[in-house]
C-alpha cells in the first residue's frame, strides 16, 4: 500500500512549473559532429561511385552496337550470323562443330525421304497427267525400264534410315514444335548445350538431370544415325544418281531444300569414320530458329572495341510479332531477300510468292517509326542459286507476270529485282536514310566476309556519328 501512495502522478497533474523536462542524451556535442561528417562523406563517395558506374555504362553503351537480322523464313538469316561468328569468332564456331554432326545427318535424312516421297509421287500421277510436259518427261522415261520397280527396291534398303528423321527431329527439337503440323528441326537460342558428342563430359552439379538425359538420348540417335548411314551409303548414292531423278530433278518435279544437292553429293565424306562437320557443312545446313537468339561479338575497328550484339530472328510470319521489342534501340538492320525465291511460295501461304513476300516485308520495316534511326542494310540474296535458275531456262515472267518481255539473263533478273527494293525504299522510309545493297550468295565464304568487312564499317561509321564517339 504504501508503494502504491508514493506513485508519481501523470504528467497532466503538476502545474507547468513543477513538470520534469525530458533529459538530453548525455554525450558530448563533439560526437554529433563527428556523426554528420562521417554520414556526409559516405553519402559523397557513393554519389561519385553512382556518377561513375552512370558515366561507364553510358560509355559502354556507346560502343555497344545491336544489329538486326531481318527477313523472311529461309532468307539466309542463320548463315550470315554463322558467317559473322567465323569472321570475328572463328573459334567459337570451330569448337561446335560436333554438336552439328546431327543436324547434317538430319539434313541428308531428310532430303532422302523427300526424294522417295517425290518419285512415288510423280511415278504415279505422270500417265494421269495429260499436259504437254507431263507427256514429255513419260517419254523421257519410257527407255529407262522399270523405274518404279527399282524406286521401291531401293526404297525398302533405306526404310530404316528414312525412319530415323523423325527421332532425330524430335530430339534436336527437344519438343519444340510449331503450329500447322509442319515437320523439321525446331530449335531455340542455346541449343547446341543440349547436344553431346558421345562420350563427352558435362558434369551432373553444373546441368539438370532432364538436360543430361536429352543430351545423351541426341548422342546415342546421332551415333545411330551415323552406323545407318554408313551401312546405306551405296543406296543412298544409288538414289541421287538415278537417271529418273536426274531427268525429275533437272524439271523441277522434284524440289528440295536448297543445300541438299551438297550434301547428298558429299555422303561419302560425311559416313566416313570420324566424321567432323566442315565450316561448308555448317553453313548449309538447314535449321528453323523459333524466336529471337543473341550472338555478343567483341569487335576491334577504328581503334576502339565494339560489342556487337547480333539478333537472328525466326523468319516465319507467325514469328514476326516477336521482332518488335527489339527494335527501339536498333543500331543497324541488315535486311535479307532471296531473289532466287521467285518461282516458291510461302509454306505458310502457298498463294504468296516469296519475293513479293520479302518486297512487302521490307517495305514495312522501311516504314516502321521505331526503326526510323537505325542504319539499313539489303542483301539481294541466294544469287548462286538465281544463276543457275535462269541458266536452266526458268522464265521469271512465268512467276513474276510485272517481268514482261525482259531479257530472262541475270543480270537483267537480278537488276530488276534490286530496282523495287530501292523503290520501296524511295517511297516509304520515313527518314530518307541512305541505304546500302548488295547481292550476296551466303554460302560464299570469301564474298561474303568481304561485305561483311564493308557492312560493319559503315555501321560503325554511322554509329560514331550518332553517338559523339571519338
Amino acid at each position: 500500500m504504501a508503494l502504491a501512495q508514493q506513485a508519481r502522478p501523470p504528467a497532466h497533474a503538476y502545474s507547468k512549473s513543477e513538470q520534469i523536462p525530458l533529459q538530453p542524451f548525455d554525450r558530448d556535442t563533439r560526437d554529433y559532429q563527428f556523426y554528420d561528417e562521417e554520414a556526409l562523406r559516405v553519402s559523397n563517395k557513393i554519389d561519385e561511385d553512382l556518377k561513375r558506374e552512370g558515366a561507364r555504362k553510358k560509355e559502354q553503351s556507346k560502343r555497344q552496337v545491336k544489329v538486326m537480322l531481318l527477313g523472311q523464313a529461309e532468307s539466309g538469316k542463320s548463315t550470315l550470323q554463322k558467317q559473322f561468328q567465323l569472321y570475328y569468332s572463328s573459334h567459337t564456331l570451330d569448337s561446335e562443330r560436333p554438336y552439328w554432326r546431327p543436324v547434317v545427318y538430319f539434313n541428308i535424312i531428310k532430303a532422302i525421304r523427300m526424294v522417295l516421297d517425290e518419285l512415288d509421287y510423280e511415278l504415279t500421277h505422270l500417265p494421269l497427267d495429260g499436259t504437254t510436259e507431263g507427256q514429255a518427261l513419260e517419254k523421257a522415261l519410257a527407255p529407262l525400264g522399270d523405274v518404279s520397280g527399282e524406286i521401291s527396291h531401293l526404297r525398302t534398303k533405306l526404310l530404316a534410315l528414312v525412319a530415323m528423321e523423325d527421332p532425330l527431329a524430335r530430339e534436336l527439337s527437344g519438343g519444340v514444335s510449331v503450329s500447322g503440323g509442319r515437320t523439321g528441326v525446331f530449335v531455340r537460342a542455346g541449343w547446341q548445350a543440349l547436344v553431346t558428342p558421345l562420350g563427352g563430359s558435362r558434369g551432373r552439379a553444373q546441368q539438370h538431370e532432364s538436360e543430361e538425359g536429352r543430351a545423351m538420348r541426341v548422342a546415342q540417335v546421332t551415333e545411330l544415325a551415323a552406323r545407318t548411314l554408313a551401312e546405306a551409303q551405296q543406296e543412298i548414292g544409288d538414289l541421287w544418281k538415278h537417271p529418273a531423278v536426274r531427268i525429275l530433278m533437272d524439271n523441277r518435279r522434284i524440289r528440295l531444300d536448297e543445300s541438299a544437292p551438297f550434301f547428298m553429293e558429299s555422303i561419302e565424306r560425311i559416313t566416313q569414320l570420324g566424321y567432323l562437320p566442315s565450316m561448308d557443312d555448317i553453313l548449309n545446313v538447314r535449321l528453323q530458329t523459333l524466336g529471337v537468339a543473341e550472338h555478343s561479338f567483341d569487335i576491334d575497328m577504328y581503334g576502339s572495341r565494339y560489342n556487337w550484339l547480333l539478333y537472328d530472328v525466326g523468319g516465319a510470319r507467325g514469328q514476326r510479332h516477336a521482332w518488335v521489342p527489339y527494335f527501339d534501340d536498333a543500331t543497324a538492320i541488315i535486311f535479307l531477300a532471296p531473289i532466287s525465291a521467285f518461282d516458291q511460295y510461302l509454306e505458310e501461304d502457298a498463294r504468296t510468292n516469296r519475293v513479293d513476300d520479302s518486297l512487302q516485308l521490307f517495305t514495312a520495316i522501311c516504314s516502321n517509326k521505331l526503326l526510323k534511326s537505325a542504319h539499313l542494310v539489303l542483301l539481294l540474296n541466294k544469287t548462286d542459286l538465281l544463276r543457275k535458275k535462269i541458266e536452266a531456262g526458268f522464265k521469271v515472267r512465268k512467276y513474276i507476270t510485272s517481268y514482261g518481255d525482259r531479257p530472262n539473263t541475270y543480270a537483267d533478273v537480278s537488276e530488276y529485282f534490286r530496282a523495287h527494293f530501292i523503290q520501296a525504299h524511295k517511297r516509304n522510309d520515313i527518314s530518307r536514310r541512305a541505304l546500302y545493297v548488295h547481292f550476296t550468295s551466303m554460302i560464299d565464304i570469301k564474298a561474303t566476309q568481304g561485305i561483311i568487312v564493308n557492312v560493319g564499317e559503315a555501321i560503325i561509321r554511322t554509329h560514331i556519328e550518332k553517338t559523339g564517339l571519338a
